[in-house]
């Protein structure tokens, strides 16, 4: 048999068809969708896994993510008492599995439209708050964006899963006059408590010198009625081996001024008042305090006698 001639067109056709028919293999991934056409008209949704198409028929037209996606939107805008302050606002979203169609075909670029839709949201919410108002709230605000993100955009085969306000950013002279109000509150209340526990210490200090004194001035009390009661008894002893009261009262007033003689010089550093020392010097002492105590009866007398019924009262 003859062999048949080399043809090097055929060769190269062989291998040109091969190349197309593998070609048509593709594999699409995990989490993802691919939307094949067919002469220019959509066909099919390939799920992922290992798929052929038609070569020079059918073509991939794209691919889309089916995994949840985050877009950060900056957004400026004024509250209600005129402060201007920046909003990070961050949208959670993905394309729903029955939606990829409507995602891919109907909507041009779902950033720009996220976008506008937060910033048509937040410049609607934000200017009806004040400053502080906003930062309390700011998941209101969220709230807001998500719902009429999700109204929207599951139009487009979109599903919202959350939207987040991460960032409240006012102006720097803003934040420090901010700073400085707090600073000032804080230090107020801290005045208050000192002011409080300052009064505290001096209540209490009061109520303790009070109560030392009271206690002092019983003590003195007491000294004194026992003095008394051992004078009367000295007395009664004196009475008893035939001394008069007025001897041995001045028995005992120079006795006590011995002992005060006694008692002082048992300090160097003592002050001493040198009183008569005469054999009559104590009876003269207790003869001047009598005529005193007695004097000034009297003159009190002599006072309230001459006072009316209301000054007597």
């Amino acid at each position: 048999m003859d062999e048949l001639p080399f043809n090097p067109f055929l060769v190269v056709g062989g291998v040109v068809l091969v190349l197309i028919i593998l070609s048509g293999f593709f594999i699409v991934k995990q989490q993802q969708a691919a939307l094949v056409e067919r002469l220019g008209k959509f066909h099919s949704i390939r799920n992922p896994g290992f798929h052929f198409r038609i070569p020079l028929v059918d073509r991939i037209s794209g691919r889309v993510s089916l995994r949840i996606q985050q877009l950060d939107v900056m957004v400026e805008t004024k509250t209600k008492d005129d402060v201007f302050i920046r909003m990070k606002v961050s949208v959670q979203y993905l394309i729903l599995v029955n939606g990829i169609y409507d995602a891919f075909y109907k909507l041009q670029s779902p950033h720009d439209q996220i976008t506008s839709y937060v910033f048509d949201v937040v410049r609607a919410e934000v200017p009806r708050l004040r400053l502080d108002d906003v930062f309390l709230k700011k998941d209101d605000i969220a709230i807001a964006v998500k719902r009429e993100l999700q109204e929207a955009m599951n139009e487009y085969g979109y599903d919202i899963i959350k939207a987040l306000v991460t960032d409240i950013d006012p102006a720097e002279q803003v934040k420090q006059a901010m700073n400085r109000i707090n600073a000032a509150e804080r230090e107020k209340v801290a005045a208050e408590y000192d002011g409080e526990a300052e009064r505290i210490r001096i209540v209490a200090k009061a109520a303790a010198e009070a109560e030392s004194k009271r206690l002092q001035g019983q003590g003195i009390a007491d000294q004194r009625r026992e003095i008394a009661r051992g004078l009367e008894e000295s007395v009664e002893v004196l009475n008893k081996v035939g001394i008069n009261s007025q001897e041995a009262s001045s028995l005992i007033v120079i006795t006590q001024h011995y002992d005060t003689l006694s008692a002082v010089s048992e300090n160097s550093r003592s002050s001493l008042i040198l009183l008569p020392n005469n054999p009559s010097a104590a009876s003269d002492m207790l003869n001047t305090t009598t005529a005193s105590f007695i004097a000034a009866n009297e003159i009190g007398e002599l006072n309230k006698g001459n006072l009316g019924p209301e000054e007597k009262k």
